[in-house]
C-alpha cells in the first residue's frame, strides 16, 4: 500500500520530485516504491527520458485503478470515524416532508441542547440500509416492510384530513368540499380516497383538482390559499397550533406510524439513545389535533 501512495502521488505529478515533496521523502524512495510495483507486474509504468517521466498506457491504468481504491479506503475510513460511537456526527435519515416542515425547525433546540453532537441530515423516505447508506438512524412512515435486524422505536401515530386556510374555508370553498379545490400529491395519490373512506365522505367531489409531484408542495400550495390538501400530523401540526391551516373535518387515524429506525445492537449507541429520547420529547409537546 505504501509503494501504490507513492505511485498514485508520483504518476498524479508526472514527477518523482515533487511526489517526495507532497509526500516528505526522498527522490530515491519514490523511485524505489515505483520500481518495486513495476517489478512485482512485469511492466514498465512510466517511460524515463531526460531526467523526467511520463505515465504510458499501463501507468494510465493503474492510476485509474489506484486512485478509485485510495478514495474508496479513504471514504470507508472517514465513514468508520463519523459512525463510531465518540463521533461528534450523528448522519439521520428522514422522510421530506417531515423533515422540512417538522424536524427542521426543532434542530435549533437539539443544537442547544446539545451542541457537541452534529446532525448530519439526510432526506429521503421509503425503504432503507442503514449500513449501505452510511447512515446511524431513520425516521420513516411505516408503509413498507422493515427489516428484522432493526431497532424500531415508536414516534408517534399518523392522523390525516383536509386543511386549508381559514380564508379559502370561507371565502372561496364556501364550507363546501363539493366547491373546493382540490389539492393532490402524486407520491400519495390516494390520500383523498383513504380520507374520503375512513371519514364517510364518499360522495363528495372536488369542483377541480390539482397535482404536485411531492406532498410538500401540496401541503404548500394549501398554505398559499390554492385550494384544500390532505394534510397529516406531525407534518402540519405547527400549522394548525399557529393557525396557518385549519382542519374543517378533523383528523382521522390513517393506520400508519411514524417510527425511527436503527440497528438492532445490544450495545446501544449513545448519540442515537441522546437524539431518539429528544424526539420523543419533542412529540409529547406537540400539540394533537383531532
Amino acid at each position: 500500500m505504501g509503494a501504490l501512495t507513492a505511485f498514485e502521488v508520483a504518476a498524479r505529478h508526472q514527477s518523482f520530485s515533487r511526489a517526495a515533496e507532497e509526500l516528505h521523502m526522498t527522490h530515491g524512495a519514490i523511485s524505489r516504491a515505483v520500481a518495486q510495483i513495476e517489478e512485482r507486474i512485469g511492466v514498465n509504468l512510466f517511460i524515463r527520458r531526460n531526467r523526467r517521466v511520463y505515465l504510458n498506457a499501463a501507468g494510465q491504468r493503474l492510476l485509474k485503478t489506484t486512485t478509485e481504491t485510495l478514495d474508496a479506503l479513504s471514504n470507508t475510513v472517514e465513514e468508520i470515524h463519523r459512525h463510531d460511537k465518540t463521533s461528534p456526527f450523528l448522519t439521520v435519515s428522514c422522510e421530506p416532508s417531515l423533515a422540512m416542515r417538522w424536524l427542521m425547525p426543532r434542530l435549533g433546540d437539539f443544537r442547544e441542547q446539545y451542541p457537541e453532537l452534529n446532525i448530519d441530515l439526510k432526506m429521503a423516505g421509503g425503504a432503507i440500509n442503514l449500513l449501505s447508506e452510511s447512515c446511524d438512524i431513520a425516521i420513516r412512515r411505516t408503509d413498507f416492510g422493515i427489516p428484522d435486524d432493526y431497532r424500531v422505536t415508536q414516534f408517534c401515530s399518523e392522523l390525516a384530513g383536509p386543511v386549508c386556510t381559514q380564508e379559502y374555508w370561507h371565502k372561496h370553498s364556501q364550507q363546501d368540499l363539493n366547491k373546493a379545490h382540490w389539492l393532490h400529491s402524486r407520491t400519495r395519490p390516494e390520500a383523498w380516497e383513504e380520507w374520503k373512506n375512513t371519514a364517510n365522505f364518499e360522495n363528495v367531489k372536488p369542483k377541480n383538482e390539482q397535482y404536485f409531484d411531492h406532498f410538500f408542495y401540496a401541503l404548500q400550495a394549501a398554505q398559499d390559499n390554492l385550494g384544500i390538501a390532505i394534510g397529516s400530523t406531525p407534518l402540519v401540526s405547527d400549522d394548525l397550533e399557529k393557525q396557518r391551516l385549519i382542519t374543517p373535518f378533523g383528523m382521522q387515524p390513517t393506520g400508519y406510524d411514524y417510527v425511527i429506525l436503527s440497528l438492532n445492537d445490544s450495545n446501544q449507541d449513545p448519540r442515537i439513545q441522546t437524539f431518539c429520547d429528544w424526539l420523543i420529547q419533542q412529540k409529547s409537546e406537540m400539540q394533537v389535533i383531532k
